[in-house]
């Protein structure tokens, strides 16, 4: 209910920072599919049927929605990630694995090794919208939003979760590098489904990660406790650009992770 109250509010908040009309707009098609959809992912994932499944509705739902014509392609792109998900969990938990290694152009960099940290990535990849204006990008200036949950106790991100605690992770990749906005706030949502917790915290700037050259890093770590949890990314995005500041708003996003 936490976080399905968040979504509600992140929708309106997202679609009013929408840039001036010189500058890339927010696809309301996007908002309006995502953003209402959300929270019914999220009570699939904490209610599911006496077989173990999701509601078939649900997912039928889901493959409607993803059929509306006039979506972007990234929007498109995400909306399978969601029925893959819905569908098949084990599947899109794999598939998510595997696309996590391959690390594209201007991805985060993930050290590897035996140190490495231990990373769950979020259910699909978002956008910002108007995230890199003026570059030229073929998207219109719109970035693709990577987010990911860490369990601790590790290091990453830093100074890294104890036990008991979740490290929260996004990346507005091919971005400046992240600024702090008390105006213009980004957001992680939890709710522990084992524990009965639920809470927020503030995504901020970190200065050990990717803070001269980008891509925008932010992070926070909450106290979760142990157990599964449900989490939501959302609200806006600050980064330097090319010596100018801009803020965007990014499509919602959300997790599942065990801490």
């Amino acid at each position: 209910m936490s976080i399905a109250a968040a979504m509600s509010l992140a929708v309106p908040a997202v679609a009013d920072a929408a840039p001036a009309p010189a500058k890339p707009k927010v696809d309301q098609r996007t908002l309006d599919s995502l953003g209402a959809f959300a929270p019914a992912i999220i009570g699939s994932v904490a209610t599911k049927g006496p077989d173990g499944k999701i509601n078939s509705q649900l997912l039928d739902q889901a493959k409607g929605l993803a059929a509306a014509p006039g979506l972007p392609p990234q929007t498109k792109a995400i909306w399978q990630s969601v029925i893959d998900f819905l569908g098949e969990p084990g599947r899109a938990a794999l598939v998510r694995e595997q696309k996590a290694a391959e690390r594209k152009p201007g991805d985060p960099e993930i050290p590897k090794g035996p140190g490495a940290p231990k990373i769950q990535e979020f259910l699909y990849p978002t956008i910002g919208f108007g995230c890199m204006p003026g570059n030229g990008s073929p998207n219109g200036g719109n970035s693709l939003g990577r987010a990911l949950l860490t369990a601790g106790p590790q290091q990453a991100p830093a100074p890294g979760p104890k036990r008991g605690e979740a490290g929260y992770v996004y990346t507005s990749l091919g971005t400046g590098p992240a600024i702090n906005n008390p105006n213009r706030k980004l957001w992680a949502t939890w709710l522990n489904i084992d524990n009965g917790r639920s809470g927020q915290v503030q995504l901020k700037r970190n200065p050990k990660i990717n803070a001269t050259d980008g891509p925008g890093t932010f992070t926070g770590i909450a106290k979760t406790g142990k157990g599964r949890v449900i989490s939501t990314i959302y609200g806006d995005v600050t980064t330097k650009n090319k010596g100018k500041i801009n803020t965007c708003g990014i499509v919602p996003t959300i997790g599942i992770g065990i801490i």
